[in-house]
C-alpha cells in the first residue's frame, strides 16, 4: 500500500500546473473544520425542501460521527507520516501543513459523511453533493497532505456514519403512512359539500388562513375559529350546515383530533388542512399543504384511519362514567408529556431527535417510579406510551407510523422495577439501544388497561394534557375516520423535485 500511494502521489507531482491548482487549494481550505459543509447545510435547511432540510440535519450529524470516529480515534491509534513536501510543486503544495497523523483524511470522512447523509433524505440533493466531496477528498492528494488510502479508508469511514446515524435519527421510507383506500369518500369540486373550521390563530404569521382557503376552495364552508371559542361547539355547527358531505379542520393536532371525533360520530369523512406547529397526523397521512386538500377532496380521493379512544375513570366518575378522549396520535403520562414539551421547546435549535435525546434524559434524571397495575399485572414504571397504531423506530423516541389502520395500539413503556433502571435507560438512549434494554417494554394489543396505585396522574393525548384519572382504558375505535389523501399515483406532477 505504501509503493502504491507513493507512487500516485508522484504521479501527481508531475502534472503540468495550471489553475486546477489554485482552485483545489481554495476548496481544500473551504473544507477545513467541515465550513464548506456546514455552509451547504444552512443552504439546504433554509431554501429547501421538508426533505433537504432533514437532510442537512442528518448531514451536520454524520459530520460529528465522521470526525470523532477519525480524529479522536483512529488517528491516535494509527500514526502516520503525511507525505513529504518535497514529492509536489511548492506551489502546489498546502503551506499550512497539518501536524497530525496522515491516517485517516478527516476531510474525506467529513465530505462523505455529509454528501451521503444528505442523500438518505433527498437523493437528488446528495447525488449533486457527491461530486463536490469527491474533489474535496481527491484534492487533499493533489496538496500533498495525505495519502491515496488515507482518503479511501477517511472516506469509507464517512460513508459508514452517515449509515450509522440511522441508529439515532431513523429514516422515514415514504412521506406517507400506508392505509387503504376508502372508495365511498364523496367528490367535494371547489370545496362543494365541504364545512371546515379555520383555526384563526394557525398558519404562517400575517396570512389569514381563512383567506386562502376560501381562494383554493370557494364553495367550501368556512366557520372561523377565534381565540377563545369553543372548538368542539364550532366543529358541530361546521357539521349541522346544510349540505355538509365532509368535515374540514384546518389546525393542529389537537383540533384534528377533536376534528376526528366529530366526524366519527356523524360518519362523514374528514379533509385535514395542517396548520399547527408540528403536524404529526397530516405528516403521517401525507398531507402536507393546501394543495393537496384541494386534491384529494375535488378527486374524492381518501384512506381508512384508525382513531384512538381513552376513557378515564376516577372517584368521582365512577366505574361506569368513565369521560371519553379521542386521540389521533398517542397518549402518555408520567414523565413522557414532559419529555415532548421539552423536546418541542429545544428542537428549533438542536434539531427533532438531538433534542428528543437530551429530552428524555433530563426527564429520567428527576422522574419518580409510578406505580400500576397494567392489564391486571402490579408494576412501577417511569413513563407510558400509546400510540394509535404501530410507530417507529423502536425506544421511547417514536418518529411515526408505516401504516395507519391496523386497528391496533402500541404500548411502550420503561420499567422503574429493576436495578439500575434509570442508568440503563440513559445508557441505551446514549448508544442507540434503547430498544433492546430489558427495563423496555414495546407489544402491540387491540386495548390498554391501566390502574394507578397512588392516585390519579394527568393523561397528554396529541401532546396536550387532557384529563387526570385512576384508570385508564385505551382502545381503538370500532371504525376507521375516512380522510381525504391524494393517491400520488395519480398525481405524478405533484411531486417534490428534491
Amino acid at each position: 500500500m505504501g509503493a502504491l500511494d507513493r507512487r500516485v502521489t508522484e504521479s501527481i507531482g508531475e502534472f503540468p500546473l495550471s489553475r486546477v491548482d489554485d482552485a483545489l487549494l481554495t476548496l481544500t481550505r473551504s473544507a477545513n473544520h467541515s465550513g464548506l459543509w456546514f455552509a451547504a447545510a444552512s443552504l439546504l435547511a433554509g431554501l429547501g425542501t421538508r426533505k433537504t432540510r432533514r437532510g442537512a440535519l442528518r448531514g451536520v450529524f454524520a459530520i460529528g460521527l465522521a470526525s470523532f470516529a477519525s480524529n479522536a480515534v483512529l488517528k491516535p491509534l494509527v500514526p502516520r507520516r503525511r507525505p513529504a513536501a518535497d514529492l509536489l510543486p511548492p506551489s502546489r503544495s498546502l503551506p499550512d501543513r497539518p501536524t497530525s497523523s496522515s491516517f485517516p483524511s478527516g476531510h474525506s470522512a467529513s465530505a462523505f459523511a455529509f454528501a451521503l447523509g444528505v442523500g438518505l433524505e433527498s437523493p437528488r440533493a446528495g447525488a449533486a453533493l457527491a461530486p463536490l466531496a469527491a474533489t474535496v477528498a481527491y484534492s487533499r492528494i493533489h496538496v500533498g497532505v495525505h495519502w491515496t488510502s488515507d482518503v479511501a479508508v477517511g472516506s469509507a469511514v464517512g460513508a459508514a456514519a452517515a449509515l450509522l446515524t440511522q441508529r439515532w435519527l431513523p429514516r422515514r421510507p415514504v412521506d406517507e403512512a400506508i392505509a387503504r383506500p376508502w372508495l365511498d369518500a364523496p367528490h367535494l369540486e371547489q370545496g362543494d359539500g365541504l364545512s371546515m373550521v379555520v383555526n384563526m390563530g394557525s398558519g404562517r404569521p400575517g396570512v389569514d388562513p381563512a383567506e386562502e382557503i376560501a381562494a383554493a376552495l370557494p364553495k367550501a364552508t368556512l366557520v372561523r375559529l377565534e381565540p377563545g371559542d369553543d372548538l368542539l361547539a364550532r366543529l358541530q355547527e361546521a357539521a349541522a350546515t346544510p349540505g355538509t358531505a365532509a368535515l374540514g379542520i384546518a389546525g393542529g393536532d389537537g383540533s384534528v383530533a377533536a376534528a376526528a371525533r366529530i366526524a366519527e360520530d356523524l360518519d362523514l369523512p374528514l379533509a385535514v388542512m395542517p396548520a399547527g406547529t408540528l403536524n404529526h397526523f397530516g405528516r403521517d397521512v401525507g398531507v402536507y399543504d393546501l394543495q393537496e386538500v384541494v386534491d384529494a377532496t375535488g378527486a374524492g380521493e381518501a384512506v381508512a384511519v384508525d382513531v384512538g379512544e381513552l376513557r378515564v375513570y376516577s372517584a368521582s366518575t365512577g366505574p361506569a362514567g368513565g369521560e371519553r378522549v379521542v386521540f389521533v396520535n398517542t397518549a402518555s403520562f408520567g414523565g413522557y408529556p414532559d419529555m415532548v414539551r421539552l423536546r418541542e421547546k429545544w428542537e428549533k435549535r438542536w434539531g427533532k431527535w438531538p433534542a428528543a435525546s437530551a429530552a428524555l434524559v433530563a426527564v429520567l434524571v428527576s422522574a419518580k417510579p409510578i406505580r400500576c397495575r397494567i392489564d391486571g399485572r402490579e408494576t412501577s414504571i417511569w413513563m407510558l406510551f400509546v400510540g394509535n397504531g404501530p410507530y417507529a423506530p423502536a425506544g421511547m423516541t417514536p418518529a411515526y407510523r408505516p401504516r395507519l389502520d391496523t386497528g391496533l395500539l402500541e404500548v411502550r413503556y420503561l420499567r422503574a422495577d429493576r436495578r439500575f433502571s434509570r442508568a440503563r435507560a440513559i445508557v441505551g438512549l446514549l448508544l442507540g439501544t434503547l430498544g433492546h434494554i430489558r427495563t423496555y417494554v414495546e407489544h402491540t394489543a387491540r386495548t390498554l388497561d391501566v390502574e394507578l396505585l397512588d392516585g390519579p396522574l394527568e393523561v397528554a393525548t396529541d401532546g396536550e394534557v387532557m384529563v387526570a384519572g385512576e384508570r385508564l382504558v385505551f382502545s381503538v375505535a370500532d371504525h376507521p375516520v375516512p380522510v381525504y389523501r391524494r393517491d400520488e399515483t395519480r398525481w405524478p406532477e405533484r411531486a417534490t423535485a428534491w
